[in-house]
């Protein structure tokens, strides 16, 4: 998930457009790989004390980047290495998975939206200067649509409706019940993880079209 690039943009306002003259719905989808986002504490706690990310590179989303860092993640059965770290810092530490990868580290593969991590599967993380063990904070982050207050009064969306996705070509797989997140700071977009991806065979430059709505 990079800067929008213009040929991103463009895309965007052609989707508005749309929208706006015949009613047609549709998105641009991003897929998302295995990351952490830590606290400032936890951050400390793996880099030493005042440590702050170095940026790598944007990301697509206003203010949020990839970090340099990285971290890796031992489970019960495994570990994986080299898990990028996401910034700016947040409240709390969580780290987002694929289900392919709970599976190889060991941990129950547990579907939430990002910010809910009550009751779900630990961790033990490691950095260069220390370790931490999470007792939760292991998701799977269900898929979800990011939107601008602007673009969803264009697109007539609301925060917390769900809808369904489709993609029009391929496989021709349909996302059901995807929760659409309305903030000022966002920009469209929807989220899935590289297992969705793979079984769409999605590279990130689809569009997916938005065939249904609930008045939740």
């Amino acid at each position: 998930m990079e800067k929008q690039s213009i040929k991103q943009q463009i895309t965007k306002t052609v989707i508005l457009t749309l929208a706006r003259e015949t009613k047609e719905l549709y998105v641009p989808v991003a897929v998302s790989a295995r990351h952490v986002h830590l606290s400032l504490t936890d951050l400390e706690t793996l880099f030493g004390k005042g440590y702050q990310l170095k940026k790598l590179k944007d990301l697509s989303q206003p203010g949020q980047y990839a970090a340099e860092e990285t971290i890796n993640i031992i489970g019960p059965k495994g570990g994986i290495q080299g898990v990028r770290i996401l910034g700016p810092v947040r409240g709390t530490t969580q780290v987002e998975l694929a289900a392919s990868d709970c599976r190889k580290l060991g941990v129950t593969p547990t579907l939430r939206m990002s910010g809910d991590i009550e009751n779900t599967p630990g961790i033990l993380i490691e950095g260069p200067a220390g370790k931490l063990q999470l007792n939760q904070g292991v998701i799977v982050a269900k898929n979800h649509i990011h939107i601008s207050k602007q673009q969803a009064a264009i697109m007539n969306l609301r925060d917390k409706q769900h809808v369904d996705a489709e993609l029009t070509r391929g496989r021709k797989i349909i996302f059901m019940d995807v929760e659409v997140r309305v903030n000022e700071q966002f920009d469209l977009e929807m989220h899935i993880d590289t297992d969705e991806a793979n079984a769409g065979m999605i590279n990130g430059n689809e569009l997916l079209r938005i065939r249904s709505c609930k008045n939740d």
